[in-house]
């Protein structure tokens, strides 16, 4: 394993940009006129809406595109995730003075999320209820999304609400696969496991209620979460010249991608190589100009919030929509932003005081 292949700084900022792009894109694509993405089913009438909105800009495109690809955010916290357990669990100071056995781990990592879902939960019940069209939760969701394992339901958009919540138990899930199954394992194991769950999905109806529930699952993130494992064990440090070139033939990528059901799998890599690469090429001009400097440590503070933000913006989010849907596109995206960050930030002051 590579050491410092991501400082702690780079590994926030990535989380920053991640967590940006979730909880505006959990805003943006609520709202009628605005292009709508392909995170769990590919419809090709969302690319062509995509393609249309680019081409014949309506005055709405910074929405559009954090509608279409802000979900992205979601596998550069998996590749995170990934690298973070590589880094921890798999170098030799900590393997000498720790044994954990698998109950512990999985354990540990049930109740780091669980305190992370439950702040927020509770409080959404609360908001969901007293605020117009509250969710009839039946005791299923409830008691599975206290599981966390509510992505395990048949038809999971009519269960899991808030909907950001299903990745708590994506998240349980894919712990449990690192540590039974591709923990201190060759690099083979890695690959295997990307390749099945790739197959897993090729054959699918692109708009089918199947396809939907496996990517709800862990079969839908392992791509992005074993690029991770194969970052930290073999990934490379690049020049800035490199990084560069890295960024922009991922960005390239990316919008390619997501024009093909079949190429549109891959995207998440690319989504990874981009951001790391950007977060590289951030570093480099940090140490030399102060408009990136400051740029480092905003994202890299929003980063340190990022768990809070996640949970709380569901929150934010079902009170202030109803500015942009009366016609204030801009201003009620704004005052969501400003509000859900200050929200966070109380979130994160609260989640830390709870014990571990």
């Amino acid at each position: 394993m590579k050491k410092e292949l991501l400082t702690r700084s780079e590994c926030s900022v990535l989380r920053g940009i991640a967590i940006i792009g979730i909880f505006l894109h959990n805003y943006c694509h609520w709202l009628n006129p605005i292009v709508k993405e392909n995170e769990y089913q590919y419809f090709q009438h969302n690319v062509d809406w995509f393609t249309q909105v680019m081409v014949h800009s309506d005055g709405k495109i910074l929405m559009h595109l954090l509608s279409f690809f802000g979900h992205y955010g979601v596998p550069i916290f998996l590749f995170l995730s990934a690298y973070g357990l590589v880094c921890k669990y798999e170098n030799t100071a900590y393997l000498e003075k720790h044994h954990d056995s698998i109950f512990q781990f999985i354990r540990y990592h049930f109740m780091k999320l669980f305190k992370m879902m439950i702040v927020g939960f509770v409080a959404f019940l609360m908001v969901d209820r007293l605020t117009p069209g509250p969710w009839n939760y039946s005791v299923i969701d409830v008691v599975a999304q206290l599981g966390l394992v509510n992505n395990f339901l048949v038809n999971p958009d009519r269960h899991i609400w808030p909907g950001p919540y299903w990745f708590f138990g994506l998240m349980l899930q894919l712990y449990i696969i690192y540590r039974l199954l591709l923990y201190r394992r060759s690099w083979k194991w890695t690959v295997g496991a990307m390749v099945v769950c790739w197959l897993a999905q090729i054959f699918c109806d692109p708009e089918g209620e199947t396809l939907n529930y496996i990517r709800y699952s862990s079969i839908g993130g392992v791509l992005p979460f074993g690029l991770g494992l194969l970052y930290a064990h073999f990934g490379k440090q690049l020049s800035t010249q490199q990084n560069a070139i890295m960024v922009v033939v991922s960005a390239i990528l990316i919008v390619a991608g997501s024009y093909s059901y079949q190429t549109w799998y891959f995207v998440p890599v690319f989504v990874c190589t981009f951001s790391v690469g950007m977060v590289k090429m951030l570093t480099a001009l940090a140490s030399h100009f102060s408009i990136f400097s400051f740029l480092f440590n905003r994202l890299n503070w929003v980063g340190s919030i990022s768990a809070a933000l996640f949970v709380s913006h569901p929150i934010t989010r079902k009170i202030f929509i109803v500015i942009s849907r009366n016609g204030d596109m801009y201003t009620g995206l704004l005052i969501y932003a400003i509000v859900s960050l200050c929200l966070a930030w109380v979130f994160h002051l609260l989640m830390e005081k709870l014990p571990k």
